[in-house]
């Protein structure tokens, strides 16, 4: 691997009229957008009109053609390894390579291909526990240094723009309860708990019992830990499983930002749990990072920070019910609320980025720079959307008339 010492200083060379060529194409494709690219024989390359929102700096010669050939899947690695550099705007230097992504996914055959090729059971659970090792499993301390309090790692709500952090992961969880409707004395299933913050809230202001699945040991362990101190762990029970061990019935059930690992050729088993073990009468909620067509994850992030990871479509997201016959309730969709979430999650991380490159190196806190950053970009231009989506048995009559229930009174604010 190229070391950012050696990705700082080679490159030297004269630039040949069609390496300038494939870059003006390139540039025109994404509609001139108004940067500079700065070459390792610091000639440069403008595009666009006005001033420019960033400067994007080759320091390696080597890296141009991947570059040009493949922006989603050597950009961050680039980038992450200080061949490349940004000066300006990241967020909205990345915005504008998302129709690009979109456009050149659409034409990989072999990446569609990837949609529809299952792994032996067998395969599956060990590929899923390390996917989920990979990226959860780096340790609590890294994540307390960026997410709130709770450590909830998924798309907060902000009931006016001025929320802050941890007071929106508070109003998201609310949110979620009121959507199930619970019940105190109810029982609640979780699939994919995180740290537990969502568990141990539904235990503590809604006065159910849940059982929440989670394959990330650290994860677990925390959430453990967590309801023991809070008194709370004869009401919440963290089980170190994948969601196919589920077995348990419940008079609710609820995955937040977990579909997402699932994969799209396991809907069907993941539909099948969901169908034992929710009660009659009983009502359920999905929350996923989503698209609004059947596309891949950006191929440097599933590479590099979520191997496995799938954002489905919302059609396909129906899918995961269907088998069960479950009706439909409500769908909304919180896209811009998932951007407001990684921006203030960007800027608690690069006040810990110091704290980050002693725990880690360098590349690491380049390469999470650079994913938090392309994240806010994809979910502010519509590459990515984040659906949260309520279901039923059919002909459940017990239910809400209407959705004010959801919006009376204030929503909580974070303890103090």
């Amino acid at each position: 691997m190229t070391t950012l010492h050696e990705a700082s200083t080679a490159g030297t060379g004269r630039v040949t009229a069609l390496e300038r060529a494939a870059l003006r194409h390139v540039l025109a494709v994404l509609e001139q957008p108004p940067l500079e690219v700065v070459l390792w024989n610091g000639e440069v390359v403008r595009a666009g009109y006005g001033t420019a929102i960033a400067r994007v700096i080759i320091r390696r010669r080597g890296w141009l053609w991947p570059l040009l050939y493949r922006p989603d899947l050597y950009f961050g690695a680039a980038y992450s390894r200080g061949a490349v550099d940004i000066e300006g705007d990241i967020v909205r230097l990345l915005e504008y390579f998302e129709p690009l992504e979109r456009n050149a996914a659409r034409r990989r055959w072999w990446e569609r291909l990837k949609l529809h090729l299952p792994l032996r059971e067998s395969r599956a659970l060990a590929r899923a526990r390390s996917n989920i090792h990979h990226h959860y499993d780096i340790g609590n301390t890294f994540y307390r240094l960026w997410l709130d309090p709770e450590l909830v790692y998924t798309c907060a709500y902000f009931p006016e723009r001025t929320t802050g952090l941890a007071d929106a992961q508070q109003a998201k969880m609310e949110y979620v309860c009121r959507k199930l409707c619970l019940q105190p004395g109810e029982t609640v299933v979780e699939a994919g708990c995180g740290w537990g913050g969502l568990s141990l809230y539904m235990a503590r202001h809604c006065g159910v019992r849940v059982r929440a699945y989670n394959i990330s040991r650290e994860q677990v362990l925390y959430a453990r830990a967590r309801a023991r101190a809070e008194g709370l762990d004869g009401q919440v029970e963290f089980i170190e499983q994948d969601y196919r061990s589920i077995t348990d019935t419940c008079d609710a059930f609820v995955s937040v930002g977990m579909l997402e690992h699932v994969g799209k050729v396991h809907y069907g088993e993941f539909g099948a749990v969901i169908d034992r073990c929710l009660g009659p009468g009983g009502r359920g909620l999905l929350h996923s990072i989503g698209r609004d067509r059947p596309m891949l994850l950006n191929a440097w992030i599933e590479h590099q920070i979520f191997p496995g990871a799938y954002p489905p479509a919302l059609g396909e997201m129906l899918e995961v019910l269907a088998a069960g016959g479950f009706s439909v309730l409500d769908i909304e969709n919180l896209r811009l609320h998932y951007a407001r979430t990684v921006e203030l999650w960007l800027q608690r991380y690069e006040r810990s980025a110091d704290e980050v490159r002693r725990m880690f190196d360098e590349e690491f806190v380049r390469a999470w720079r650079f994913y938090l950053a392309g994240s806010i970009a994809a979910f502010r231009s519509g590459s990515l959307q984040l659906f949260q989506l309520t279901f039923s048995r059919p002909g459940a009559r017990d239910l809400p008339w209407t959705r004010a229930g959801l919006y009376q009174d204030r929503l909580p604010e974070s303890p103090a």
